[in-house]
């Protein structure tokens, strides 16, 4: 069985319109004999606007969380209406009868109503209280994704595709991290086999929401933000996918974000490796975590634009071809904060940097980029909520300072490895801007450096202008490589 997970974002279901177009790309995967398993987001911005609904009834704001509902209410009526409409010519009427989860798509809006009933009653129940826990905005904002896999699998089953909607919540099992929930993978493994297997061997198409999870006592958990394409990583590597499609809106993994530098290009193939790194530092495409699950049972990710199918998009895999730059990307992550620690009392006394992770460890804020000099620890973090709680427990080990509005600029390339003067290279073309901290050494495919935030769209532009001109794979590369490795060279799709 070809087994192919589609994942696809918040702008490719965010109306009826946008549905329609997946259902499309979908039906044409299964022509060309695939098996998909559709893993879906929230339709755009109705987590954020979840979120603030959930703030809201917290404040004791009763009125202001139940008027955002009421909103997200008629949103998703306005969508399972237009998808009632008349099919366009040309569209296939779907056969007699034909259903999803619970029922023909003409009866959804009852369903809607009966979930939106359940989410103002527990808005309420928040403002009566007046405090907002992690566990209850989990449940608030599990709404977005419940309700956007059902109305899909609704819309793709009127449409003769035989999708069943599949709670995800029995499949993703978790722990009880609230917000940012760790993924039980035996036992997800296990759930799948026994709830969406048995849909594929019948030759039906299953359909869940991403993000979502619950723990073995079935409270409702998240993965975090972006964490539907965790959801579809957790389910390909579960069923051992052939590939795990992530469909977005644009047209896979770019030279460099467009909005910075609008002659950035796409990138046809990038190893596990500069993914993983490029969706740490800053790379939007991607959630951080996707990659794990993928590069453990080595599963190709394909990055796709569901606005623009038939681009080839960018194609992730354990050994990728080298481009004719040195490097792949530049990744760019604003908004963090250097915390400088300097006791020169302490220099090289045993357990003093353990002293200063620890109090990071305590605040669970993670560090981005370390930089140590005679008498100074220098770090770099993007959490800045906890930055006085933070200064305050390190003044207890030495003197302690911070600024803020800084930003990372990180080179991504696996053909940096060894070559000479690429340091020089990188900082001649932005000698005009002045950096604050340096770091290569700690990983052999990334170079990355702070400058000021005010500085760095304009480090990228000068970096692309010298470095990215042509990101398509030299063929020749690859198969050198694969031979050397001693795979075949026809098992690479270029």
């Amino acid at each position: 069985m070809n087994l192919v997970v589609m994942k696809f974002g918040g702008t490719s279901v965010e109306d009826a319109k946008s549905i329609l177009r997946t259902a499309g790309i979908v039906a044409t995967r299964r022509d060309q004999g695939a098996s998909p398993i559709v893993v879906v987001s929230a339709m755009a911005k109705v987590t954020d606007q979840l979120l603030a609904a959930a703030a809201a009834a917290g404040r004791g704001d009763r009125f202001g969380a139940l008027a955002i509902s009421a909103r997200l209410r008629n949103r998703h009526h306005d969508t399972a209406r237009a998808l009632v409409a008349p099919l366009p010519i040309g569209v296939a009427a779907p056969s007699p009868g034909a259903t999803a989860a619970g029922g023909t798509i003409g009866n959804i809006e009852g369903w809607i109503n009966t979930k939106f009933d359940s989410l103002d009653e527990i808005l309420r129940g928040l403002a009566a209280v007046g405090e907002l826990t992690p566990r209850t905005s989990d449940l608030v904002v599990s709404f977005g994704e419940r309700l956007s896999s059902r109305l899909v699998a609704e819309a793709f089953s009127a449409r003769g595709l035989n999708a069943v909607h599949v709670e995800a919540r029995k499949c993703i099992v978790t722990d009880a991290q609230h917000g940012r929930a760790i993924p039980q993978d035996a036992l997800i493994e296990e759930r799948l086999r026994e709830h969406v297997l048995p849909l594929l061997e019948q030759g039906l198409l299953p359909v869940m929401g991403g993000f979502v999870g619950s723990t073995v006592e079935n409270v409702t958990t998240t993965l975090g933000r972006g964490g539907s394409d965790f959801t579809a990583a957790l389910v390909g590597s579960g069923l051992n996918a052939s590939v795990i499609e992530i469909w977005t809106d644009v047209d896979g993994i770019m030279t460099t974000d467009p909005r910075i530098c609008p002659d950035a290009l796409r990138v046809r193939s990038v190893s596990f490796e500069e993914a993983a790194e490029l969706a740490y530092f800053g790379a939007k495409v991607l959630h951080p975590a996707t990659i794990l699950p993928a590069v453990q049972k080595n599963i190709p990710v394909a990055v796709l634009n569901s606005r623009n199918p038939s681009n080839e998009g960018t194609r992730i895999t354990a050994l990728a071809p080298h481009c004719r730059s040195p490097f792949k990307c530049i990744a760019v992550k604003k908004r963090l904060t250097i915390i400088d620690v300097v006791a020169s009392r302490m220099l090289m006394s045993h357990g003093y940097l353990k002293s200063i992770f620890d109090v990071f460890d305590k605040h669970k804020c993670a560090v981005d980029m370390v930089s140590t000099s005679e008498v100074s620890v220098s770090l770099t973090v993007d959490s800045n909520e906890q930055l006085p709680e933070i200064a305050a427990d390190l003044s207890k080990l030495a003197d302690v300072k911070y600024e803020g509005r800084k930003a990372l600029v990180c080179m991504v390339g696996e053909d940096i490895r060894g070559q000479n003067g690429m340091a020089a290279q990188v900082f001649q073309a932005i000698r005009h801007i002045n950096m604050r901290m340096i770091s290569q050494g700690a990983s052999e495919i990334n170079m990355s450096f702070m400058v000021e935030e005010s500085d760095a769209d304009e480090a990228v532009r000068s970096l692309h202008a010298a470095f990215f001109t042509d990101p398509d794979p030299v063929i020749f590369d690859v198969t050198a490589r694969l031979a050397k490795a001693g795979e075949p060279v026809e098992s690479v799709r270029l």
